[in-house]
């Protein structure tokens, strides 16, 4: 059975929420799984061919949602400045998408009640920009296989 790991959240300057992060899945510009970890989960346990499946039936219909997204009105907003799905909400989890300028996408589950689900995902990209991505090891579009930002990664979400 899985335990729940308590997320620290800051909302303002002294007051912090505890929620339940459930899941991170990291998906390249190519809708290829480079990284999935499981926090905690009382969803069913997904196999490794169930999260292949996943990211790449995500990384589809994100570029259906991003190509229905209207036209600006006006020129203001760049065509390419247009996102596709970000929030997905159920009453058992919610699913919070954050795609990079590079076009890696963030795949956040978290418990329905999850407050800032963004201020998270901007932590998270900030520990895979430092741990990843300045690895001289790391190949780009590869799996992430890089054991500093596991630990980093797992102690954030961790609160410690």
């Amino acid at each position: 059975m899985y335990t729940s790991l308590i997320l620290n959240v800051k909302i303002s300057a002294d007051i912090y929420a505890q929620r339940v992060v459930y899941a991170l899945i990291i998906i390249n510009k190519a809708g290829g799984l480079i990284y999935n970890r499981d926090f905690s989960s009382p969803l069913s346990k997904l196999s490794s061919n169930d999260y292949l499946v996943l990211a790449g039936t995500f990384h589809g219909v994100h570029a259906i949602t991003r190509s229905l997204t209207p036209s600006p009105i006006t020129t203001v907003i760049p065509r390419s400045s247009l996102t596709g799905l970000e929030v997905l909400e159920t009453t058992n989890f919610r699913l919070t998408c954050s795609q990079t300028a590079t076009g890696v996408k963030f795949l956040l589950f978290t418990e329905p009640q999850q407050p800032n689900c963004d201020a998270i995902v901007g932590k998270l990209y900030e520990l895979y920009a430092d741990y990843v991505m300045k690895n001289p090891f790391y190949a780009l579009e590869m799996p992430v296989r890089c054991e500093e930002f596991d630990r980093r990664l797992g102690a954030w979400i961790r609160g410690r």
